[in-house]
This record gives C-alpha cells, structure tokens and sequence, in this order.
C-alpha cells in the first residue's frame, strides 16, 4: 500500500492516520458516554433496563466500556498499522476502564 502521492509506505510510517487518532477517539467515546449516564441519573431518572434499584445505573456504565472495547478493536484494526497494535488497544481500553471508573465513583453518592 501506499501513501496519496503513491509513494510506498515504508515499515514504521502508518498507512492511514486511523492510528494517530483512535486511542483519543476511544477515550473521547468513553468520557461522553460515562457524563451521559452521570448525568441523566443525577437528572433524576431511577430506572435503567427495567430495574430501579439504587445500584442500577452502573448497568449503562458497563455497556458503555464495552461500546468503548470494541470501538477500540474496530478503529485499531481500520488503521491497518500491525507494529504496535497490542499497545494501541491496551491504551485505548485503560484510558476507558478509567473514564468509566470515575463515572462509576460519581454514582456512588446515588447508590449509597
């Protein structure tokens, strides 16, 4: 593959920018999904996926690191950049664990 002046790419030059710009995209995904969820429970809103209980918001959270795992799989492997791939979704995939840690001890005083 090449670059758009049809140069060839060499080993360590990425061949799309996908690369660059995935581990803040996860984080970015990870951050906004976790303030919705904060956000709409200290709104007010009880009930999540036909359970009110106090501790039912954390149910959304963990959707949303899941969303956050598997965007990180998809945008790694639509870079097409193998050297580094393991440590490009390790970022990606700690960077959300923590986003979606910090939402979780926000909701503590809810479910407490």
């Amino acid at each position: 593959m090449g670059d758009a002046q049809g140069r060839p790419a060499t080993a360590g030059e990425p061949t799309t920018t996908w690369g660059r710009w995935a581990v803040p995209a996860v984080w970015a995904i990870a951050a906004v999904g976790s303030a919705l969820v904060v956000g709409a429970a200290y709104a007010g809103r009880r009930e999540w996926f036909g359970e009110a209980s106090a501790t039912a918001a954390y149910a959304p959270l963990g959707m949303v690191l899941a969303a956050s795992v598997i965007a990180s799989m998809a945008l790694q492997l639509a870079s097409r950049q193998p050297h580094g791939f393991v440590g490009r979704v390790s970022a990606s995939i700690a960077g959300a664990v923590v986003a979606v840690a910090v939402g979780a001890v926000a909701l503590l005083p809810l479910a407490l």
